[in-house]
């Protein structure tokens, strides 16, 4: 279809065109209770096209399996009539590089398979008094995208997810303790036992409430409690928060603006991860992209359309669903150099930072992530999993607590990386000390 699609394409628009067909099977399976809740198979494929005609760019899309290239043509051309002018172009043919992102154990696992492994996972997790509830998803998909430019490529993908949450009700008290793991093909024994052990770890020692300490105290955030301090920055790193007005990092390429251990890069070669492909949704071959070099700003992420505006080339971090157009995203997210850490769920909490900490907080995950003018930097957010440290050692979980600070100013001066790195979903992440962070009662 997509060859027709251009084909058509190139007679009517006068700027070019670009298109992409994504196939996606979804296999979903989900255990609560240590019961099987459900199991089923979904699929999904569909065809973006984006045209430039008179100086303008217009985007249509389908999923109809019996969609008329002609009309998609023509929804297009009529979205060019009132989209924006941009001076739009299309990139010629280029080898793409290799990366490893099909894996046959993963699209050929039966569903009978993933079923097994979310029991399995169950009776691992069980204990007396709580809850364990699974999922575990497959995907299998296939990629195309191409221009009039005659630059054309396409791969198959696999991803596994799978998660595990234990839940805990004592009274008023209501616990849950839950992890992932996320990758192109099925989980190793091991991974799966580190998740266990991971799981086990953070609930034995929540058992236990303590009062949460107050002040400016030293903080460590573990990989998954990361997200509150890296979202604004990776927000802030994108081409398009330039264009708008409102990074706070726009005009600091080549400054020293973090600490000088702190480095960001995009990693969309990275293999066995489910993010990774050799070409973006717009056909610009992928490569890795230092965006933070010990503390000093590099570079912005960029698709096509926010290049062309900024008058600069695209990073090749164009992203686009079957409706709409690309946005810059990211793939792989990668704080500092990997190699501190196995990359895997370890229960050793805190990756060996809280030995110097006198009284200090541990947080695994904060409530209300994401909300609010997250790219400004300034959070506020109540702990959903915390533990308070004193005398380097965790003493219990912490309630009714908040922390909060702002994140260019705490990134300016780390207290230490932990020895834990490992992924979380598309993040590659040690625990970090931050010092100087309030913490108050709620």
């Amino acid at each position: 279809m997509i060859e027709r699609l251009l084909e058509l394409a190139e007679r009517r628009a006068d700027g070019g065109a670009d298109a992409l067909w994504r196939r996606a099977e979804r296999t979903a399976v989900a255990i609560e209770a240590g019961r099987l809740k459900s199991a089923g198979v979904t699929e999904e494929a569909g065809a973006n096209l984006r045209v430039r005609h008179g100086g303008r760019v217009g985007v249509a899309g389908s999923t109809a399996v019996d969609a008329a290239p002609r009309e998609l043509v023509e929804r297009a051309l009529a979205s060019a009539e009132l989209g924006e002018a941009l001076d739009l172009g299309f990139p010629p043919p280029a080898g793409p590089p290799h990366v490893p992102t099909f894996f046959d154990r993963a699209a050929e696992a039966s569903l009978d398979h993933l079923i097994d492994l979310g029991r399995g996972l169950v009776e691992r997790l069980a204990r007396d008094g709580c809850q364990v509830n699974v999922t575990v998803e497959r995907e299998t998909a296939e990629m195309r995208v191409a221009n009039t430019a005659g630059a054309a490529a396409g791969y198959r993908s696999t991803a596994i997810a799978v998660s595990a949450e234990v839940w805990r009700i004592a009274g008023d008290d209501v616990l849950a303790i839950g992890d992932a793991f996320e990758g192109a093909d099925v989980p190793a024994d091991r991974v799966l036992a580190g998740l266990v052990a991971a799981i086990n770890g953070r609930l034995d020692h929540a058992l236990r409430v303590v009062a949460p300490p107050e002040g400016a105290l030293p903080v460590v955030f573990t990989p998954a409690g990361l997200s509150a301090l890296l979202l604004p920055v990776t927000q802030a790193l994108s081409g398009k928060a330039v264009l708008q007005g409102i990074s706070p990092l726009a005009g600091k390429v080549g400054r020293q603006v973090f600490d000088p251990r702190f480095s960001l890069t995009d990693d969309p070669l990275r293999a066995g991860r489910a993010a990774s492909r050799p070409v973006d949704d717009e056909c610009i071959p992928s490569r890795v992209a230092r965006l933070v070099e010990g503390g000093v700003v590099r570079r912005f992420i960029y698709d096509l359309e926010t290049a062309a505006r900024s008058k600069t080339d695209s990073t090749g971090h164009g992203q686009r669903g079957i409706f709409g157009k690309p946005v810059p995203a990211y793939t792989n997210i990668i704080l500092g150099e990997e190699g501190s850490g196995t990359g895997e769920p370890s229960p050793d909490l805190g990756g060996g930072l809280l030995r110097e900490i006198r009284d200090g907080l541990l947080v695994d995950e904060l409530i209300g992530v994401g909300q609010g003018n997250v790219i400004g930097g300034a959070f506020s957010h109540p702990v959903a999993l915390a533990y308070r440290v004193e005398r380097g050692a965790i003493t219990g979980r912490v309630k009714d607590a908040a922390v909060a600070g702002n994140v260019y100013e705490l990134w300016k001066r780390v207290g230490g990386f932990g020895g834990d790195a490992r992924w979380t979903g598309a993040r590659y992440a040690p625990s970090v000390l931050l010092e100087g962070v309030s913490v108050a009662r709620r």
